[in-house]
């Protein structure tokens, strides 16, 4: 019965690390959209991101087929004074210089900031 219990504790404490609810600190910017490194074609209204060059190509499972990227379609909610925003993630950011930065579709980055701001410091988390 104690190792069922231990056994327990354990599943429950991996699920718990699996889920992805780690907070990720970076600076956010916008970028008219199209075909993305996902294999998606999005329009500049969509609710999508690109995620920088050095997380998306080490994300779990990556492959060189970035069409197959497990990262592919992950969501995502962005923070930015008191305001958040779902999107998804569709594309790669090889400008990226953080490897938590996130490039953001105009859809996304108007809910946070006026495009004006261009760049913005930004916390987010996979949903």
């Amino acid at each position: 019965m104690f190792v069922r219990a231990i056994l327990l504790s354990l599943v429950i404490a991996v699920v718990s690390l699996a889920s992805g609810t780690s907070a990720y600190s970076g600076d956010g910017t916008w970028y008219e959209t199209g075909l993305g490194a996902c294999g998606i074609y999005n329009t500049d209204s969509d609710k999508i991101v690109a995620a920088s060059a050095r997380l998306f190509d080490t994300y779990p499972g990556a492959t060189a087929n970035p069409n197959n990227n497990p990262i592919c379609k992950r969501r995502v909610n962005i923070h930015y004074q008191g305001k958040t925003v779902q999107a998804a993630i569709t594309d790669r950011c090889a400008g990226c210089a953080g490897e938590y930065d996130l490039d953001m579709s105009p859809g996304a980055f108007d809910v946070l900031a006026p495009p004006s701001a261009g760049r913005i410091p930004i916390t987010w988390e996979y949903a």
